[in-house]
C-alpha cells in the first residue's frame, strides 16, 4: 500500500478571543493557509492545483461563518479549481488531526496522491444559538447558548458527571492523579518561555505566515515575561481554593483564532509537487474514556499509535502534546515513559493558544519541523478532545 508524507505545514499566527484576528472570518483564515500551502508547492501554482485530490479541514463549531462545510468554502475562496472536492471534519480539538489522519489514509488507499489538510476556528466569532421551541408563540424566555466553548443544549439524558465544564473536569482528573498547582504553574511558564524562546530562534518564521491587514507578528497569547510567582498568584476559575481549585487562566489554554494547513502526499508525488517530503506517517490511532475524563485520553491514543508504527517511548525523540490544561498534559506525560524535556520543546498551547479545530495541523507541523530541525527519527503528535477522545500520530523524520 502507498505510504503517506508530509511535504510541508503552515498556519496563521494565533490571536487572542477578541484580539487581533477578531475581525478576521473563520472561512477567509482557512482559505488563507490553503492559498498559502499550494502557492509554497511549485507544481501546484496555477493549473497543477488541480493535481489537489481532495481538502480535508477540522472545525469544532460549523455554527456560524463557517457555513457548515468550511473545507469547501475555503478552497472556493483560495481560488482553487471547482473541480477539487472539500470535507470539513468535526472531532473538536481533534478536528484538524483527525483531517490529517483521514487524508493519510486516502492517500494509503490508493484514492488520492495530494491532499490538503489542517483546520480553523474563530472563537472571538462563534455565534449564540438559541434553541427552537417546541411549540410555537411559547410565553417564557429563552436562553441563547454560547457556540465559543464546551457543552451547550445538553440533552438531559446524558448523566450529569458527564457533562460539567472542561476545567471541572480537569479539577476532577488531576485529583485523581495528584497533579498539584505548583507543577501546573511551572508546566506553563515552561510553555511561555520555550515559546518565545522559538520565536526568536526563527523556528516559526516559515512554519507561519502573516494575516493581511492584521498587525500580528507572533502567536498573541504569548507572555515572555510569565514566571510561576506570578502565575502562583492568579485566581483559580473553576473552584475556590478553599475547595481545591488549581485551575487558573494562566495554566489552561485560552481562546483563540486561527487556521492551519499541511500538505500530504504520496511519495511519488514529490516530483508533481516539487518538494521533497519531510516526513512519513507511520501511524495514527484514537482512543476513548468516560467524558469527564476527556484530558487523559491521548495516553491510549499515543500507545496504540507507537504499537502500530512499531515502535516505543524508547525510539522517540520529541513530543506534541497540546496543553488543553497543564494539569491534564503532566497527567500524560506522567503515563509515559517519556522525558518531559523533549515534549512541547517550542512551547505549546498554555502559552501559543488553542482555536479549537486548529491546533491539531499545528502539532503535526510543529512535529515535522522539530524531527527536521533536531534531527531525530521518530516523533509523536497528540491532542485531548472534550467529551472522553484522544488522537495521536507518529512521524518518521525523512529528511536525513
Amino acid at each position: 500500500m502507498p505510504e503517506a508524507f508530509v511535504y510541508d505545514a503552515v498556519r496563521t499566527p494565533f490571536g487572542r478571543y477578541g484580539g487581533a484576528l477578531a475581525g478576521i472570518r473563520p472561512d477567509d483564515l482557512a482559505a488563507l493557509v490553503v492559498r498559502e500551502i499550494v502557492a509554497r508547492a511549485p507544481g501546484l501554482r496555477g493549473e497543477g492545483a488541480t493535481q489537489v485530490d481532495e481538502v480535508v479541514l477540522g472545525n469544532a463549531n460549523g455554527a456560524g461563518e463557517e457555513n457548515r462545510n468550511v473545507a469547501r468554502m475555503a478552497s472556493l475562496l483560495a481560488g482553487l479549481p471547482t473541480s477539487v472536492p472539500g470535507s470539513t471534519v468535526n472531532r473538536l480539538c481533534g478536528s484538524s488531526l483527525d483531517a490529517a489522519m483521514i487524508g493519510s489514509r486516502q492517500i494509503a488507499t490508493g484514492e488520492a496522491d495530494v491532499v490538503i489538510v489542517g483546520g480553523v476556528e474563530s472563537m472571538s466569532r462563534a455565534p449564540w444559538v438559541l434553541p427552537k421551541t417546541d411549540r410555537p408563540y411559547p410565553a417564557g424566555d429563552l436562553a441563547l447558548s454560547s457556540t465559543t466553548l464546551g457543552w451547550r443544549l445538553v440533552n438531559p439524558a446524558m448523566p450529569p458527571e458527564w457533562t460539567v465544564s472542561l476545567g471541572e473536569a480537569t479539577e476532577q482528573l488531576r485529583e485523581r492523579y495528584g497533579i498539584t498547582r505548583d507543577r501546573q504553574d511551572a508546566f506553563a511558564a515552561r510553555s511561555h518561555e520555550l515559546a518565545a524562546a522559538a520565536w526568536d530562534d526563527g523556528f516559526y518564521d516559515d512554519l507561519v505566515v502573516a494575516v493581511p491587514g492584521v498587525d500580528l507578528a507572533r502567536d498573541e497569547s504569548i507572555r515572555p515575561d510569565t514566571t510561576v510567582e506570578r502565575l502562583a498568584g492568579l485566581k483559580t476559575v473553576f473552584r475556590s481554593v478553599t475547595d481545591g481549585g488549581t485551575v487558573t487562566a494562566g495554566n489552561a489554554s485560552p481562546l483563540n483564532d486561527g487556521a492551519s494547513a499541511v500538505l500530504l502526499g504520496s511519495l511519488a508525488a514529490h516530483e508533481r509537487l516539487g518538494l521533497d517530503p519531510v516526513a512519513r506517517i507511520a501511524g495514527r490511532a484514537s482512543s476513548a474514556l468516560e467524558p469527564h475524563f476527556f484530558g487523559y485520553a491521548p495516553v491510549e491514543a499515543a500507545n496504540r499509535a507507537l504499537a502500530r508504527a512499531g515502535i516505543t517511548w524508547a525510539d522517540v525523540s520529541a513530543v506534541e502534546l497540546n496543553e488543553a490544561f497543564a494539569a491534564q498534559s503532566l497527567a500524560c506525560l506522567d503515563a509515559w515513559p517519556v522525558d518531559p524535556e523533549i515534549v512541547n520543546g517550542r512551547g505549546g498551547a498554555i502559552a501559543i493558544g488553542h482555536p479549537l479545530g486548529a491546533s491539531g495541523g499545528r502539532v503535526l507541523g510543529t512535529l515535522a519541523r522539530s524531527l527536521h530541525r533536531g534531527g531525530g527519527r521518530w516523533g509523536v503528535a497528540c491532542i485531548c478532545i472534550g467529551v472522553g477522545q484522544g488522537l495521536a500520530v507518529v512521524l518518521e523524520n525523512v529528511t536525513g
